[in-house]
């Protein structure tokens, strides 16, 4: 019974999602699910990158409503591989993720957790600046990047 138990526990461990980042601070992750009043216009815009084989691929836009409300945009062509789980999207001043930020990325910007491919529009709040000129898709519980996207 041992010898079927432990290959069980392993690959339940391996297959087990992307949903938490593995970081020592506990984060709050406030999606707001409105979505943009009247037109979305883009103000900058990026093709994905993929990384660590994971597909991804797409276009991330940020800009604003008519209400002048900030959101960040993934195309309808925006894919990723998600048989992991949930990859959490975040704003960077560049393209590789360090949760330290004495030496990685001083200004770093949750936006939310993304679960399937298509079209998807992220509330950001507070507005994201210039410096925040990278998107990236980030597997936690791997602590592996599925890709980025510079955002011009």
């Amino acid at each position: 019974m041992k010898k079927i138990l432990i290959p069980f526990v392993l690959l339940t461990f391996c297959f087990s999602g992307c949903s938490e980042d593995d970081d020592s601070t506990p984060q709050t992750i406030i999606v707001d699910s409105s979505m943009p009043s009247g037109t979305f216009t883009p103000n900058r815009m990026g093709t994905f990158v993929e990384q660590n084989g994971t597909g991804s691929a797409g276009m991330a836009e940020l800009g604003t409503d008519d209400q002048g409300t900030q959101f960040l945009r993934f195309s309808d062509s925006f894919t990723s591989n998600f048989a992991t789980g949930t990859i959490t999207v975040y704003l960077s001043e560049s393209d590789a993720l360090m949760f330290d930020p004495g030496n990685g990325n001083p200004t770093l910007q949750i936006v939310g957790p993304v679960t399937s491919g298509g079209e998807k529009f992220f509330r950001i709040n507070p507005s994201a600046g210039n410096e925040l000129d990278h998107v990236i898709l980030w597997c936690g519980s791997a602590a592996i990047p599925f890709g980025y996207a510079e955002l011009n």
